[in-house]
Protein backbone atom coordinates (compact mmCIF):
# COMPACT_ATOMS: atom_id res chain seq x y z
CA UNK A 1 0.00 0.00 0.00
CA UNK A 2 2.80 2.19 0.88
CA UNK A 3 4.32 1.49 -2.59
CA UNK A 4 1.37 2.51 -4.44
CA UNK A 5 1.08 5.71 -2.43
CA UNK A 6 4.52 6.12 -3.48
CA UNK A 7 4.55 5.63 -6.75
CA UNK A 8 1.33 7.45 -7.02
CA UNK A 9 3.09 10.92 -5.53
CA UNK A 10 5.77 10.16 -7.55
CA UNK A 11 3.45 10.13 -11.08
CA UNK A 12 1.76 13.27 -9.44
CA UNK A 13 5.18 15.33 -9.15
CA UNK A 14 6.43 14.54 -12.98
CA UNK A 15 2.63 15.43 -14.29
CA UNK A 16 2.96 18.80 -12.63
CA UNK A 17 6.62 19.52 -13.84
CA UNK A 18 5.72 18.42 -16.94
CA UNK A 19 2.73 21.40 -17.18
CA UNK A 20 3.75 25.09 -17.59
CA UNK A 21 2.98 26.46 -14.13
CA UNK A 22 1.49 29.68 -13.00
CA UNK A 23 4.16 32.56 -12.16
CA UNK A 24 4.10 35.83 -10.81
CA UNK A 25 6.02 36.86 -13.61
CA UNK A 26 5.54 40.27 -16.11
CA UNK A 27 4.43 39.67 -19.57
CA UNK A 28 7.38 40.02 -21.86
CA UNK A 29 6.93 41.83 -24.89
CA UNK A 30 7.65 40.70 -28.11
CA UNK A 31 10.88 42.19 -28.85
CA UNK A 32 12.28 41.13 -25.21
CA UNK A 33 10.62 37.17 -26.10
CA UNK A 34 12.55 37.05 -29.15
CA UNK A 35 15.84 37.95 -27.72
CA UNK A 36 15.48 35.28 -24.69
CA UNK A 37 15.29 32.68 -27.00
CA UNK A 38 17.93 34.00 -28.91
CA UNK A 39 20.14 33.60 -25.92
CA UNK A 40 18.49 30.29 -24.70
CA UNK A 41 19.30 29.15 -28.15
CA UNK A 42 22.93 30.60 -28.05
CA UNK A 43 23.60 28.84 -24.94
CA UNK A 44 22.10 25.67 -26.08
CA UNK A 45 24.48 25.52 -29.19
CA UNK A 46 27.48 26.02 -27.11
CA UNK A 47 26.70 23.48 -25.18
CA UNK A 48 25.99 20.72 -27.44
CA UNK A 49 29.17 22.14 -30.10
CA UNK A 50 31.50 21.64 -26.75
CA UNK A 51 30.50 17.83 -25.80
CA UNK A 52 27.53 18.26 -23.29
CA UNK A 53 25.01 15.58 -23.39
CA UNK A 54 21.29 15.83 -24.51
CA UNK A 55 19.49 16.33 -20.99
CA UNK A 56 21.97 18.65 -19.46
CA UNK A 57 21.22 20.98 -22.65
CA UNK A 58 17.98 20.62 -22.22
CA UNK A 59 17.77 21.68 -18.12
CA UNK A 60 20.32 24.71 -18.95
CA UNK A 61 18.38 25.70 -21.40
CA UNK A 62 15.01 25.99 -19.63
CA UNK A 63 16.36 27.35 -16.40
CA UNK A 64 18.25 30.17 -18.34
CA UNK A 65 14.73 30.87 -20.41
CA UNK A 66 12.95 31.04 -17.24
CA UNK A 67 15.47 33.09 -15.41
CA UNK A 68 15.28 35.46 -18.22
CA UNK A 69 11.15 35.81 -17.91
CA UNK A 70 10.04 33.11 -19.65
CA UNK A 71 7.14 31.19 -18.30
CA UNK A 72 7.87 28.09 -20.07
CA UNK A 73 10.56 26.50 -22.51
CA UNK A 74 9.59 23.41 -24.68
CA UNK A 75 12.91 22.43 -25.88
CA UNK A 76 14.00 19.63 -28.47
CA UNK A 77 17.52 18.36 -28.58
CA UNK A 78 18.65 16.53 -32.14
CA UNK A 79 21.67 15.28 -33.22
CA UNK A 80 22.46 18.84 -35.73
CA UNK A 81 19.66 20.85 -33.96
CA UNK A 82 17.83 22.54 -31.22
CA UNK A 83 14.51 23.57 -31.23
CA UNK A 84 12.91 26.03 -28.53
CA UNK A 85 9.60 27.62 -27.82
CA UNK A 86 9.34 29.94 -25.33
CA UNK A 87 6.00 30.84 -24.00
CA UNK A 88 5.22 34.04 -21.75
CA UNK A 89 1.80 35.26 -20.67
CA UNK A 90 0.03 33.44 -23.62
CA UNK A 91 2.80 34.41 -25.96
CA UNK A 92 5.35 31.92 -27.71
CA UNK A 93 7.84 32.17 -30.26
CA UNK A 94 9.44 29.21 -31.78
CA UNK A 95 12.80 29.31 -33.39
CA UNK A 96 15.62 26.97 -34.61
CA UNK A 97 19.19 27.32 -34.62
CA UNK A 98 21.47 24.56 -36.50
CA UNK A 99 24.78 23.14 -34.75
CA UNK A 100 27.44 22.35 -36.30
CA UNK A 101 31.19 22.09 -35.48
CA UNK A 102 31.08 19.25 -32.64
CA UNK A 103 33.48 18.71 -30.56
CA UNK A 104 34.77 19.11 -26.92
CA UNK A 105 35.30 22.27 -24.73
CA UNK A 106 34.40 21.30 -21.30
CA UNK A 107 35.45 24.88 -20.23
CA UNK A 108 32.75 26.44 -22.20
CA UNK A 109 30.41 23.67 -20.89
CA UNK A 110 31.52 25.09 -17.49
CA UNK A 111 31.58 28.47 -18.20
CA UNK A 112 27.99 28.32 -19.76
CA UNK A 113 26.67 26.59 -17.12
CA UNK A 114 28.23 29.15 -14.49
CA UNK A 115 26.28 31.91 -16.46
CA UNK A 116 22.96 30.21 -15.89
CA UNK A 117 23.53 30.67 -12.15
CA UNK A 118 24.22 34.59 -12.09
CA UNK A 119 21.23 34.37 -14.46
CA UNK A 120 19.36 32.69 -11.56
CA UNK A 121 20.19 34.80 -9.14
CA UNK A 122 20.57 38.16 -10.71
CA UNK A 123 23.67 38.69 -11.26
CA UNK A 124 23.01 39.12 -14.88
CA UNK A 125 20.66 40.68 -17.07
CA UNK A 126 19.87 39.96 -20.77
CA UNK A 127 22.46 42.71 -22.16
CA UNK A 128 25.76 41.35 -19.66
CA UNK A 129 24.68 37.53 -20.80
CA UNK A 130 24.99 38.33 -24.23
CA UNK A 131 28.64 39.81 -23.95
CA UNK A 132 29.61 36.58 -21.71
CA UNK A 133 28.50 34.34 -24.50
CA UNK A 134 29.98 36.37 -27.04
CA UNK A 135 33.50 35.88 -25.13
CA UNK A 136 32.96 32.38 -24.56
CA UNK A 137 32.01 31.88 -28.74
CA UNK A 138 35.53 33.35 -29.33
CA UNK A 139 37.45 31.70 -26.21
CA UNK A 140 40.83 30.42 -26.93
CA UNK A 141 42.87 27.90 -25.31
CA UNK A 142 44.73 28.79 -22.29
CA UNK A 143 47.35 26.44 -23.58
CA UNK A 144 49.48 26.83 -26.91
CA UNK A 145 49.80 24.02 -29.15
CA UNK A 146 53.02 22.38 -28.42
CA UNK A 147 52.13 22.36 -24.51
CA UNK A 148 49.06 20.05 -25.77
CA UNK A 149 50.79 18.18 -28.34
CA UNK A 150 53.50 17.54 -25.25
CA UNK A 151 50.97 16.70 -23.15
CA UNK A 152 49.28 14.03 -25.80
CA UNK A 153 52.45 12.26 -26.57
CA UNK A 154 53.66 12.34 -22.31
CA UNK A 155 50.03 10.23 -22.14
CA UNK A 156 50.22 8.09 -25.04
CA UNK A 157 53.58 6.98 -24.05
CA UNK A 158 52.31 6.29 -20.28
CA UNK A 159 49.75 4.06 -21.90
CA UNK A 160 52.43 2.17 -23.73
CA UNK A 161 54.20 1.49 -20.39
CA UNK A 162 50.79 0.51 -18.56
CA UNK A 163 50.72 -2.12 -21.66
CA UNK A 164 54.18 -2.94 -20.69
CA UNK A 165 56.50 -1.37 -23.51
CA UNK A 166 60.08 -0.32 -22.01
CA UNK A 167 61.77 3.51 -22.63
CA UNK A 168 62.94 2.41 -26.10
CA UNK A 169 58.41 2.12 -27.10
CA UNK A 170 57.73 5.24 -24.71
CA UNK A 171 59.92 7.31 -26.80
CA UNK A 172 58.86 6.11 -29.85
CA UNK A 173 55.22 6.58 -28.69
CA UNK A 174 55.62 10.32 -27.56
CA UNK A 175 57.23 10.95 -30.55
CA UNK A 176 54.97 9.63 -33.14
CA UNK A 177 51.96 10.74 -30.69
CA UNK A 178 53.25 14.49 -30.72
CA UNK A 179 53.82 14.59 -34.23
CA UNK A 180 50.05 13.35 -34.91
CA UNK A 181 48.50 16.01 -32.30
CA UNK A 182 50.32 19.25 -34.32
CA UNK A 183 48.94 17.86 -37.35
CA UNK A 184 45.88 17.45 -36.14
CA UNK A 185 45.50 20.75 -34.72
CA UNK A 186 46.62 22.44 -38.25
CA UNK A 187 44.27 19.87 -40.53
CA UNK A 188 41.67 21.62 -38.20
CA UNK A 189 43.05 24.91 -38.45
CA UNK A 190 42.32 24.48 -41.81
CA UNK A 191 38.53 23.11 -42.15
CA UNK A 192 39.42 19.89 -42.86
CA UNK A 193 36.48 16.98 -42.60
CA UNK A 194 36.87 15.95 -39.16
CA UNK A 195 36.85 11.94 -40.38
CA UNK A 196 39.27 12.75 -43.05
CA UNK A 197 41.43 14.61 -40.38
CA UNK A 198 41.14 11.33 -38.14
CA UNK A 199 42.41 9.01 -41.36
CA UNK A 200 45.40 11.78 -41.99
CA UNK A 201 46.38 11.49 -38.25
CA UNK A 202 45.86 7.87 -37.79
CA UNK A 203 48.24 7.28 -40.50
CA UNK A 204 50.99 9.99 -39.58
CA UNK A 205 50.96 8.47 -35.64
CA UNK A 206 50.96 4.47 -37.32
CA UNK A 207 54.09 5.83 -39.97
CA UNK A 208 56.10 7.26 -37.36
CA UNK A 209 55.19 4.65 -34.77
CA UNK A 210 56.52 1.69 -37.37
CA UNK A 211 60.14 2.77 -37.34
CA UNK A 212 59.75 0.03 -33.69
CA UNK A 213 58.76 -2.90 -35.95
CA UNK A 214 60.20 -2.26 -38.48
CA UNK A 215 63.52 -2.38 -37.24
CA UNK A 216 62.69 -4.35 -34.28
CA UNK A 217 63.27 -1.75 -31.40
CA UNK A 218 61.91 -2.30 -27.73
CA UNK A 219 60.74 -5.25 -26.10
CA UNK A 220 57.60 -5.19 -27.75
CA UNK A 221 57.51 -2.83 -31.18
CA UNK A 222 53.81 -3.30 -31.67
CA UNK A 223 52.76 -1.58 -28.88
CA UNK A 224 53.63 1.89 -30.61
CA UNK A 225 51.06 1.36 -33.15
CA UNK A 226 48.98 0.83 -30.48
CA UNK A 227 49.78 3.55 -28.26
CA UNK A 228 50.63 6.24 -30.74
CA UNK A 229 46.54 6.56 -31.94
CA UNK A 230 45.07 6.61 -28.83
CA UNK A 231 44.69 10.33 -29.01
CA UNK A 232 41.86 9.98 -31.36
CA UNK A 233 39.69 7.36 -29.71
CA UNK A 234 36.46 9.21 -29.33
CA UNK A 235 35.80 8.98 -26.01
CA UNK A 236 33.36 12.01 -25.10
CA UNK A 237 30.86 11.50 -28.17
CA UNK A 238 30.52 7.41 -26.90
CA UNK A 239 30.03 8.48 -23.55
CA UNK A 240 27.06 10.80 -24.34
CA UNK A 241 25.87 8.14 -26.56
CA UNK A 242 25.62 5.69 -23.89
CA UNK A 243 24.70 8.88 -21.18
CA UNK A 244 21.32 9.92 -23.67
CA UNK A 245 20.53 6.33 -24.63
CA UNK A 246 20.18 5.67 -20.75
CA UNK A 247 18.03 9.13 -20.49
CA UNK A 248 15.62 8.22 -23.35
CA UNK A 249 17.21 10.85 -25.95
CA UNK A 250 17.14 7.89 -28.31
CA UNK A 251 17.51 9.77 -31.37
CA UNK A 252 20.61 12.17 -30.44
CA UNK A 253 22.57 8.75 -28.30
CA UNK A 254 22.32 6.54 -31.88
CA UNK A 255 23.62 9.07 -33.98
CA UNK A 256 26.40 10.07 -31.34
CA UNK A 257 27.42 6.08 -31.28
CA UNK A 258 27.24 6.12 -34.93
CA UNK A 259 29.42 8.68 -34.77
CA UNK A 260 32.01 7.36 -32.38
CA UNK A 261 31.85 4.03 -34.55
CA UNK A 262 32.79 5.77 -37.65
CA UNK A 263 35.76 7.81 -36.21
CA UNK A 264 36.77 4.51 -34.27
CA UNK A 265 36.73 3.06 -37.82
CA UNK A 266 38.63 5.89 -39.31
CA UNK A 267 41.59 5.14 -37.17
CA UNK A 268 41.65 1.71 -38.25
CA UNK A 269 41.70 3.33 -41.77
CA UNK A 270 44.65 5.15 -41.53
CA UNK A 271 46.31 2.49 -39.23
CA UNK A 272 45.58 -0.01 -42.11
CA UNK A 273 47.38 2.21 -44.70
CA UNK A 274 50.56 3.02 -42.90
CA UNK A 275 51.12 -0.65 -41.75
CA UNK A 276 49.85 -1.61 -45.55
CA UNK A 277 52.78 0.86 -46.89
CA UNK A 278 55.57 0.17 -44.76
CA UNK A 279 54.56 -3.84 -45.25
CA UNK A 280 54.06 -3.85 -40.93
CA UNK A 281 52.94 -6.77 -40.09
CA UNK A 282 52.11 -8.98 -36.80
CA UNK A 283 49.59 -6.27 -34.81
Amino acid sequence: MNLLRTTADATEMMFKFAQPEAHDKAPLDYETLRDVIDLALWAGQLLMQSGAESQQVEETVHRLGTGLGCDWLDILVSPNALVITAISDGEFRTKVRRVVNLGVNLQAVVEVSTLVQQVLVGELDRHELRIELERISHFQPGYSRWTVALMVGAACAAFSSLFGGDWLICAITFVASVVAMLLREELHKQHFNPFLVVVITGFAASAVASIAPLVHLGNQPQLTLISSVLLLVPGVPLINSVQDLLKGYMLTGIARGFTGGAIAACIALGLLLAMSLLRVTGL
